[in-house]
């Protein structure tokens, strides 16, 4: 199972580098059998862990350049860092990312061997539609991405379930989980008002092979809460 933390505009990088040392810990102590990936913002920015991949929120599709306010390659490099989060639908609703921009990025960073975590989701108006006009929805946010790339995550986040303290209901996650396991054979995660009081129910959920989480893991107690709570019983 993976378990993703993004801080997005939370933490500093002496915030993160204490954060990322007690959950270090917490890991080696525990050894659970499951993938960890932190993604602080890019003034945080540090080499991966022992126990945890650091990866990045976001970088422009180059290795430098005159592109003020972004970062690029040649930064990310710097810190070892070979996993992006690609597509989140704060990227694509709020600063305005286009799918073909999104593909650009994906095939860039694909290119460079980059572990991607590609985020799809659907609003509120589409969900109420029903299944078929999710199903419509997400694919089209697939336009221009090889679903074959060998490092290739998949993170469902229902756009309405994003900080709302509301999770999607077992039967919307499920349903939709299996629609991208058609064609999607990589690990898919889901995302969205993830925490430790509905992580269990989240996790035994057919085709769910990790979680995306926002505000529940700012602190680390509480995403290693949600480790514990699914994590296998030691013999």
């Amino acid at each position: 199972m993976i378990f993703a933390a993004n801080f997005k505009m939370h933490h500093t990088r002496a915030g993160t580098a204490e954060y990322l040392k007690e959950l270090d810990t917490l890991l080696a102590q525990a050894e659970f059998p499951f993938k960890t990936l932190v993604f602080p913002p890019a003034t945080a920015l540090q080499p991966s862990t022992d126990w945890i991949t650091v990866g990045a929120q976001n970088a422009y599709p180059a290795e430098q350049g005159a592109y003020t306010g972004e970062i690029g390659l040649s930064q990310l490099e710097e810190f070892g860092i070979d996993t992006i989060l690609i597509g989140h639908s704060e990227r694509r609703n709020i600063l305005g990312e286009s799918q073909e921009f999104l593909a650009e990025k994906f095939a860039f960073y694909q290119e460079r061997g980059f572990q991607i975590v590609y985020c799809v989701g659907e609003p509120l108006e589409v969900r109420q539609q029903g299944d078929e006009a999710v199903a419509e929805h997400l694919w089209e946010q697939f336009v221009g991405i090889d679903l074959d790339y060998e490092r290739l995550i998949v993170a469902y986040e229902p756009v309405w379930a994003i900080g709302t303290g509301r999770a999607a209901k077992v039967e919307e996650i499920a349903s939709t989980h299996a629609e991208l396991r058609r064609r999607i054979a990589r690990p898919i995660l889901y995302g969205g008002s993830v925490k430790p009081t509905n992580i269990r129910e989240i996790a035994a959920i057919a085709d769910v092979d990790g979680v995306l989480v926002g505000s529940a893991s700012l602190e680390v107690r509480s995403f290693f809460a949600m480790m514990e709570a699914v994590a296998p019983p030691q013999v």
